[in-house]
């Protein structure tokens, strides 16, 4: 059957879920804001969003956009409206939308079981695969599970990304990994773009404790009186190295060179995935030293569990900093400490961000502002010197 315009209106959700189906042909009804958007009302009820333009070559297109019920009526919307950018930039989105076209039935939660399996769980460390799983379950999947992957919008992340503004970190990790999904999806042939292009992100503030002299002191002394001293041992290791956490507890005795002073930490337990070698402390080795003439594991740390190292000492960590009177301390800041005292005793920034294992400059700039203490002192000697050089005079 043929097809014409019926009639024009702005299209609305109530406009489309009002509108009545012909029996014998089909209707359409055409958007007055957005040019060549239309829903297509079949005398079965169904009702179908399309977008009707010309290609470069003044050829006549239209691209099916989605089914009213899964796809909203400001969601197709949006979609004409992307269409409609991309053809003013002399793209043909219908021929697009046929490479795409098979995957249509490829839902959120298919993308999120692929990415887990074909990307996350071979490329990335445990911790940060365990992250990515909690922050689909818990936010993304939660909103968009049942939804095709081609059906998310901009618009919708945008939305998604604002209802996250109290938590500015978190929202912006969780536009990276969608960003990133829907980067694997274009490869994949599911979409021909990725919606999280556009959407901004919220200025973070990091978290930046860390124990100066006296605090560090107290830690030290808390930890010489700890009952268990193989988690003592942790816990100084991880202010001396400056190591990650997991980096640390699974850490086994062969990355070790004590010779040479070489601690070699595999790709597989670096946050970079890559093999790193990190020269260590003699006051380092003196420990492991020790702690070597009794080890009867592969791993510098065993945990209770046969072959399994020591997990997360949580419940050590809080009795141990409360004892130091550093109870707003967090294990990850015994990171920060030694970054920091290293920058503020005139480290540069290179130098510390190869220690912490930092693949980015800008990853190491948070301590930045440390780098004033010796370049104050350094003005000073200037100072007092020329000072001295006046009153002789």
């Amino acid at each position: 059957m043929s097809s014409k315009k019926t009639n024009k209106t702005k299209l609305t959700k109530r406009v489309v879920e009002s509108a009545v189906p012909n029996p014998t042909k089909r209707i359409e009804i055409w958007d007055t804001e957005v040019t060549g958007f239309y829903v297509r009302v079949y005398p079965t009820g169904k009702k179908t969003y399309f977008l009707q333009y010309r290609n470069k070559k003044r050829e006549t297109r239209k691209i099916k956009i989605g089914v009213h019920g899964p796809i909203t009526t400001e969601l197709a919307r949006q979609k004409a409206i992307e269409f409609s950018l991309s053809v003013g930039a002399g793209e043909d989105p219908s021929v697009k939308h046929k490479v795409i076209a098979r995957h249509t039935g490829q839902s959120m939660q298919d993308l999120a079981d692929q990415y887990l399996s074909l990307h996350a769980g071979p490329n990335k460390a445990p911790k940060s695969y365990k992250e990515d799983k909690a922050k689909l379950k818990n936010i993304i999947l939660k909103r968009y599970a049942h939804l095709r992957t081609d059906a998310i919008s901009t618009l919708d992340l945008q939305k998604l990304h604002s209802d996250l503004q109290k938590t500015p970190v978190q929202a912006n990790r969780t536009m990276a990994l969608l960003s990133k999904m829907f980067n694997l999806a274009i490869q994949w042939g599911w979409r021909s773009d990725n919606p999280v292009i556009g959407v901004g992100k919220y200025k973070e503030h990091g978290r930046r404790r860390w124990l100066d002299d006296e605090e560090s002191q107290r830690l030290f002394t808390a930890l010489d009186t700890y009952r268990n001293q193989n988690v003592a041992n942790a816990i100084r290791l991880l202010i001396l190295t400056g190591a990650r956490k997991t980096e640390l507890l699974s850490a086994t005795w062969d990355q070790f060179d004590l010779e040479k002073g070489v601690w070699t930490k595999q790709s597989h337990s670096t946050k970079q995935r890559e093999m790193e070698h990190v020269p260590v402390s003699s006051l380092v080795l003196e420990i492991l030293k020790q702690m070597k003439e009794q080890a009867d594991s592969p791993f510098l740390f065993p945990g209770k569990a046969p072959g399994k190292p020591l997990k997360d000492p949580k419940k050590a960590w809080n009795t141990i900093r409360k004892k130091a009177g550093s109870s707003d301390v967090h294990i990850h800041d015994l990171r920060h400490t030694f970054a920091s005292h290293l920058v503020s005793s005139g480290l540069s920034l290179s130098i510390v961000g190869k220690l912490l294992g930092h693949t980015q400059v800008s990853t190491t700039q948070r301590y930045a502002h440390l780098a004033d203490a010796p370049l104050r002192e350094a003005t000073e000697l200037l100072g007092n010197k020329m000072k001295k050089l006046v009153s002789q005079r």
